[in-house]
């Protein structure tokens, strides 16, 4: 089963992150509708995963895609309307649940209208100058970065930092 990381700070940015390692050995983490199903869960947009058909795989990758090419300064013609129209249809709703308690529930549409809303909010908001894509060499990670000073350089310290940091460390003592 395929596990989800959500690193980013943004609900946007961790469905672009589904793909890792862009530029070299691509890995897309929703190869079945059934994962984007249970992303949307781990993800905190619905409690149950909602149906998804092949159809609608793809077109949350085209969704995905669209985001990570706004969010890279890279986008194509046509990824600002893809977004916005993603983003008009009604997000997952909050309901009071049969046992009294917050339900998070909707389907496909509404899965992608949530993250398309985020995506217009961060693109076009003040954090939108604060997203940076992580120093690690073969990650392609996207993130938010709301360090104090902007310094953060890995999309997560505990995967790629250590990593760079091991891979420097052993560097460094190879040659003395």
């Amino acid at each position: 089963m395929t596990r989800f990381t959500f690193v980013s700070g943004d609900l946007a940015l961790d469905l672009a992150g589904t793909v890792q390692h862009r530029r070299t050995d691509r890995l897309d983490v929703l190869e079945e509708p059934d994962d984007l199903g249970r992303w949307a869960v781990e993800a905190g947009v619905l409690d149950r995963p909602c149906a998804v058909t092949p159809a609608g795989l793809a077109a949350a990758k085209e969704l995905r895609e669209a985001v990570y090419r706004l969010a890279t300064g890279a986008g194509a013609p046509g990824d600002r309307e893809l977004v916005n129209r993603a983003a008009a249809e009604p997000p997952a709703g909050v309901l009071f649940g049969a046992g009294g308690g917050v339900e998070r529930a909707g389907d496909l549409t509404a899965v992608l209208a949530t993250v398309a809303r985020r995506a217009v909010e961060l693109l076009g908001g003040p954090s939108a100058e604060r997203i940076k894509e992580c120093g690690a060499e073969a990650c392609t990670r996207l993130y938010v970065d709301t360090s104090r000073g902007g310094g953060r350089r890995w999309c997560d310290m505990r995967e790629c930092g250590n990593r760079a940091k091991a891979a420097h460390f052993r560097a460094r003592h190879a040659t003395s």
